[in-house]
């Protein structure tokens, strides 16, 4: 299975997040993961292990049984959308999406205090040239990338960052639109033209009288 089809799946995603720069055991995953079962989760891992995503970081012997500790491969959890096509971006958004719901229900499932929290999901239709998108773009990776290799510690929480950017699909322009819409308004207030009606009254006409 090559990563796109391992990545973009919710359940492995959110594996991969809950991983993000720390060891965790699989029951550690499970209480992570509370909505999915642990079935579930054990398969998930060991395909992602089976595929180099993540590795075994420890094992250590709990009442009887071995448990395993794994940690994220950052390397190879990685998908190039250079290589991805449209389908691709498609999956890939439908699953980003429900990774969001997903933990975003097992946060408010949980004790929650979005103010506190300084929840945000605000939305903004912006207008930018292509260069005040670079721009853009190039501001937020200036302002993530400097935290994205943080450790956990006591007083650090795990946050889930999901910045989403793509162009909307524009419709016709407004001057595009009138013309348009003059065009079919014309098409419903026009008659027939002559030959159409010689057509039409031909088709209407009875049959001829004969001479007396």
């Amino acid at each position: 299975m090559d990563p796109v089809e391992l990545l973009l799946h919710p359940v492995r995603l959110r594996i991969v997040h809950a991983l993000s720069g720390r060891t965790v055991t699989t029951a550690e995953l499970c209480v992570r993961l509370p909505d999915v079962s642990q079935a579930t989760v054990y398969r998930h891992v060991a395909l992602l292990t089976d595929a180099g995503i993540i590795e075994v970081a420890g094992e250590q012997r709990v009442r009887g049984f071995v448990e395993r500790s794994y940690r994220l491969r950052r390397d190879r959890a990685v998908i190039d959308a250079r290589k991805a096509t449209v389908d691709d971006h498609r999956r890939a958004f439908a699953t980003a999406t429900a990774v969001l719901l997903a933990e975003f229900g097992s946060y408010l499932d949980g004790d929650p205090d979005p103010v506190s929290d300084l929840v945000g999901y605000r939305q903004h239709a912006i207008w930018l040239t292509p260069a005040e998108r670079e721009k853009l773009i190039a501001g937020l990776r200036e302002a993530i990338l400097p935290v994205l290799g943080n450790e956990p510690t006591d007083d650090r929480a795990p946050h889930l960052l999901s910045p989403i950017l793509f162009p909307m699909h524009e419709g016709p322009t407004q001057e595009g639109a009138m013309r348009e819409g003059a065009m079919r308004e014309g098409a419903m207030r026009e008659g027939p033209t002559q030959e159409g009606a010689m057509h039409e009254g031909a088709m209407h006409e009875g049959p001829a009288t004969p001479d007396r």
